[in-house]
């Protein structure tokens, strides 16, 4: 059993950055695979950014590539998502996931999910 909790959400204005932190229980936390995901009011849970074990292995949706960056410090239960030049559109709630498995861009893959943070992004 994993259990996650993101912090790190605020209001900023475009332009600015803002790290979220994803913190889990557990031991086995290295075994897993992270993904972010955001859910806009009446839209649906997209994908964002997921991170398997390996911090190698790291995938991102278009509309955040080269903004946003996935990590992961697995000796603090930790996994990140830098998001820098933030825009209108990034406004949501966030939302860390995990699995025990490949990372994935799919949200109905993942077992595990944090509470959400919000993070809302003024022009």
């Amino acid at each position: 059993q994993v259990q996650l909790v993101e912090s790190g959400g605020g209001l900023v204005q475009a332009g600015d950055s803002l790290r979220l932190s994803c913190l889990a229980s557990g031991p086995t936390f290295s075994d897993y695979s992270v993904g972010w995901f955001r859910q806009a009011p009446g839209k649906e849970r997209d994908f964002v950014a997921t991170i398997a074990w390996n911090p190698r292995d790291s995938f991102y949706a278009e509309s955040v590539k080269g903004r946003f960056t996935i990590s992961r410090d697995n000796a603090k239960n930790t996994a990140y998502l830098q998001m820098n030049s933030l825009k209108p559109e990034d406004t949501a709630v966030y939302y860390c996931a995990a699995r025990d498995g490949f990372a994935s861009v799919y949200h109905g893959d993942f077992g595990y999910w944090g509470q959400g943070t919000q993070v809302t992004v003024s022009s």
